[in-house]
């Protein structure tokens, strides 16, 4: 502990110094709070935060994000350690050799990353732009209808996809001029044909933008948290940013509008954004990822203070679980849901929030991931179950592959457990709230969560139980039944346990309603 003070104390001496000799203390809020729409929100917080929380997305509690663009032609990226684990073993390269097959333009640039070696040993010298090509012509077999009916029989009740990942190329087609590749964009109107696909099915429609990082502006490799997290942005970038998504909001009028990473500007237009947003989609919905680009990121941008933060970093990294924490966004001061990736939470939350993760430890494509690399689905539908008890919904990722979009099996497996296991139990989750409390386990040590519904309390055991259940800790009341079984379960509460008389078969997760007290 006294190394790590005085480590820290270094620190703050060298951020001084630095403070002293600079002149960043003039940055200020870029910009003016222009409003393109009228409405009852306007650009500041306190009316903002008067946006209440849509019932559709409180009762929505599973839905299919979409990592899919050009990195989904070449699909590569090194697997074997998680992203929390590189932080905090390889931090120096963290960025350039991480799991994320999306992130293929930034890790091609390191040449003894192991994506710098497989782009040499496949594609030569070819840039990151030639992948359009061949996008372009996978995408002859792409069918939006298909995707939009697959996943409407997974069960979820709205997708997000990827409009414009941190590799800059948006999926449709921008009349907003990128300075830097102006024509770094789809021809054809990806968006708007999967938004028309997937609300025809009756599902909710999510727009996932990378606001905080574009490297077509910002072309240098990034290699650490520290490059990635205060790469200095120019106004070009801040203007280009705000008319994107505008005209996102405008074309599309997305559900969900999912930002990453961060945002560009400081607080008056992003407010404005998002006060247009509401005005133009009443119901829809932000994340806890749109942080302003305040005196704090302007303060960190310049290289010296970079190296400083990661020195810091690489130091506190190395602390038992603290990797983790990265996973879970800070909150901020609006939002309406929380994203904690591939994390959640463990009580009942009084915000409502929405784990994102992917199948593997990859969001994009990944060739080198297979079945033994992909997340089981009994664990996948125990996420689910998680999050719902503790007022939250579970958002799954599938990675397509090239412009054909194709799910790969061993995802689409996963999608199609989950929509069986939702057919029979989806009257325990869809329009719930949690109950008194969120968890507790039987004697055989499976853990139950609990959702409730008006007077109905559903418990779901996340195991495979075998004949009598018994719940530890909470006192049930019946009559009771099993979801998908006609017969009634007999409940005895004795002791301050419960036992459902229940005939458990042995497959997994069953639910069970009883009288919520």
């Amino acid at each position: 502990m006294r190394k790590l003070l005085k480590f820290v104390a270094v620190v703050v001496v060298l951020v001084l110094a630095f403070v002293v000799s600079s002149k960043v203390w003039t940055w200020q809020d870029d910009g003016k709070a222009e409003l393109t729409t009228t409405g009852p929100y306007t650009a500041d917080l306190e009316s903002l935060n008067q946006h209440p929380l849509p019932k559709w997305f409180q009762d929505a509690k599973f839905g299919v994000m979409i990592h899919w663009g050009l990195y989904s032609v070449p699909g590569f990226a090194p697997k074997g350690k998680t992203f929390p684990q590189l932080l905090a073993t390889e931090y120096g390269h963290a960025m350039t050799h991480n799991p994320y097959a999306e992130d293929y333009a930034n890790s091609m640039k390191d040449p003894n990353s192991p994506t710098g070696v497989y782009h040499r040993e496949h594609y030569g010298d070819a840039p990151y732009s030639d992948f359009t090509k061949e996008f372009d012509a996978g995408l002859a077999q792409w069918d939006p209808d298909r995707w939009a009916a697959q996943f409407k029989a997974a069960g979820a009740s709205y997708i997000v996809v990827t409009a414009k990942y941190a590799d800059g190329y948006s999926m449709w087609p921008t009349q907003v001029r990128n300075p830097h590749a102006p024509d770094f964009h789809a021809q054809r109107d990806l968006m708007g044909e999967l938004a028309t696909a997937v609300r025809k099915q009756g599902l909710k429609f999510g727009m996932y933008y990378s606001g905080g990082v574009d490297w077509t502006f910002q072309t240098k490799r990034i290699n650490t948290l520290g490059d990635y997290s205060y790469l200095h942005y120019g106004e070009d970038y801040r203007q280009y940013a705000v008319a994107q998504v505008r005209e996102l909001i405008n074309r599309y009028k997305p559900d969900i509008l999912w930002n990453d990473i961060s945002w560009p500007t400081g607080s008056k237009r992003l407010y404005a954004v998002i006060a247009d947003y509401y005005n133009t989609v009443p119901e829809g919905v932000v994340d806890d990822r749109l942080t302003t680009g305040s005196f704090g990121q302007q303060f960190m941008s310049p290289k010296p203070m970079r190296w400083v933060f990661d020195q810091l970093m690489h130091g506190l990294l190395k602390l038992p679980d603290a990797a983790d924490q990265i996973s879970t966004p800070k909150e901020v001061p609006h939002s309406d849901f929380r994203t904690p990736e591939y994390a959640d939470f463990d009580s009942i939350q009084t915000k409502f929030w929405q784990q994102d993760r992917g199948i593997g430890g990859s969001f994009g494509y990944n060739r080198t991931e297979g079945e033994a690399d992909y997340t089981k689905s009994p664990e996948l539908i125990g996420e689910l179950a998680k999050a719902s008890a503790n007022n939250g919904a579970f958002l799954l990722n599938v990675g397509p592959s090239g412009g054909a979009g194709e799910i790969v099996p061993a995802q689409l497996s996963r999608l199609t457990d989950i929509g069986a296991w939702l057919k029979t139990n989806r009257e325990a989750y869809d329009g719930t709230r949690p109950w008194t409390q969120s968890t507790a386990r039987t004697a055989a040590g499976d853990t139950v969560t609990f959702t409730r519904r008006g007077g109905d309390l559903y418990a779901t055991v996340l195991g495979r139980p075998k004949g009598d259940i018994v719940i530890q800790g909470v006192t049930l009341k019946g009559p009771a039944t099993r979801l998908g079984v006609p017969a009634a379960v007999s409940v005895t509460a004795t002791g301050g346990n419960t036992t459902l008389d229940a005939a458990a078969d042995g497959s997994y997760a069953p639910v069970y309603k009883l009288q919520a007290s």
